[in-house]
């Protein structure tokens, strides 16, 4: 299986970003999109994901499990914002996603324990720490299985050891043959991720 982007161009509210990017990212490989910001990472993943509508060139994935009808049907996107109702309960919020993508390789209660939310999946969204609530959107990659996983930003709120957990996470989800594209300020503790970065002016 192989991402494969050939002189791709993006823009956000007509502004031009970037253009003529080029990249291959192979399963059990990670991609670091990097850059200042306004440079386009967040563009770029949108476009991946397939919100957004890419100005020039091709974006294909090759190889993909036969169950996926091309890019946009394999990949999870994780943006800046958690995409969870703060008045529904984590485990409501989690059986809509689960209902919506498919069951994958864990339960609600597996995905909740693998996050260390276990033991507070009934209280609402709204009431979760910042950190917390980053923590309960990670654990919807984990109920419906996509191979490309692409992630904004992804361990914003959240603190140390919650980030070497995701780490934990990532790696496995590398070592099974998937795929991260993840726009970044930070590094993720990812051992011979590729790096692409963006340019310092918009």
């Amino acid at each position: 299986m192989r991402l494969i982007a050939e002189n791709l161009g993006g823009e956000r509210g007509g502004e031009h970003l970037f253009s003529g990017l080029d990249f291959t990212v192979s399963a059990g490989q990670a991609l670091l999109v990097t850059g200042p910001n306004g440079a386009g990472k967040s563009t770029l993943l949108r476009i991946i994901a397939g919100l957004l509508p890419q100005t020039d060139g091709k974006l294909r994935l090759e190889g993909a499990p036969a169950e996926f009808d091309g890019l946009v049907a394999a990949a999870h996107y994780l943006g800046h914002l958690n995409a969870m109702k703060p008045v529904l309960s984590i485990e409501e919020n989690l059986r809509f996603w689960q209902s919506f993508n498919g069951n994958g390789p864990c339960s609600i209660a597996e995905a909740l324990e693998r996050v260390n939310l276990g033991d507070i999946g009934h209280l609402p969204f709204g009431y979760l720490s910042t950190g917390q609530k980053r923590r309960a959107s990670i654990a919807r990659l984990l109920l419906s299985e996509r191979p490309v996983w692409l992630l904004d930003e992804p361990t914003a709120g959240l603190d140390k050891a919650s980030e070497l957990q995701f780490a934990g996470l990532m790696q496995a989800h590398l070592n099974g043959g998937g795929i991260i594209v993840a726009a970044t300020h930070l590094p993720l503790g990812l051992g011979g991720a590729k790096e692409l970065a963006l340019g310092a002016t918009v």
